[in-house]
């Protein structure tokens, strides 16, 4: 019954043992997985995992890392491979990261907002990477047509007032292993009071493990976790939280 809504099962550090590791995930109540692109080379990837698995569906598009590498024709080819895969539910993972700053960051705002564009074009829901760049962020999203298609905040890192600008431009809010570490004031606040129905959990495995297995390898079963979490922060049953979190990413990815 649960629905890791990001996770990234492509990675080199699923190489050696990927298989055992998915019907691991079946194996503790996951039932549907989003496995969000990073890069070209990864759409592609995500959309084969989802052709061979029928609970795992896909993302094209390119992080704000890789944004340098995008050119003229990029967005051409993410259309491409979009229509031309039905189990693709969504543009992203796409926005900006001023915390490594990889790509410059002209370039990352400028292959943010070209995406958020294919996105509404495509009429597919974006997936929001945000790293200490609220304030762009927010800037390009309410810029843009984004309330049309909608989508989700990943691993939402911001402030309850953020959050409630976010819900204005029709996004959802997830949150990932984060909400379970000791520190994590402002997330908890966000796990507390964001509305049930604008509500993802997910894992962004193999990063962010959860408590109490941070500093592993992260993978989809742990979602759990989170979702135990955020109900004993809302006082809900765990099999409540995982019901209606389900039931969002069904409804946002249209699955």
């Amino acid at each position: 019954m649960l629905f890791d809504t990001h996770a990234h099962l492509d990675d080199s550090r699923f190489d050696e043992d990927r298989d055992a590791v998915i019907a691991k995930c079946k194996e503790e109540g996951v039932e549907l997985v989003l496995n969000a692109a990073s890069n070209l080379a990864t759409s592609v990837k995500s959309i084969n995992l989802a052709n061979k698995y029928d609970f795992i569906y896909a993302s094209v598009g390119v992080h704000p890392h890789d944004a340098s590498e995008m050119d003229e024709n990029s967005c051409k080819v993410l259309a491409e491979l979009a229509e031309k895969n039905n189990k693709v539910r969504a543009i992203g993972e796409i926005g900006l990261d001023y915390y490594y700053d990889h790509s410059p960051r002209d370039v990352q705002r400028k292959r943010f907002a070209e995406q958020i564009d294919l996105a509404i074009q495509l009429n597919l829901p974006v997936i929001i990477h945000d790293r200490d760049a609220h304030e762009d962020t927010m800037n390009i999203l309410k810029k843009s047509g984004v309330k049309q298609v909608g989508g989700v905040l990943h691993s939402y890192s911001g402030s309850v007032e953020m959050m409630r600008e976010c819900l204005k431009l029709n996004m959802y809010i997830s949150l990932s292993g984060p909400v379970t570490f000791k520190n994590a004031r402002k997330t908890v606040e966000v796990a507390q009071q964001v509305p049930l129905d604008m509500l993802l959990i997910e894992t962004d495995s193999p990063y962010l493990a959860p408590v109490p297995h941070r500093g592993e390898r992260n993978y989809p079963g742990y979602v759990k976790y989170v979702a135990e979490k955020i109900a004993a922060l809302r006082d809900m049953d765990f099999e409540e939280i995982a019901q209606i979190t389900l039931k969002n990413g069904k409804r946002l990815f249209r699955i």
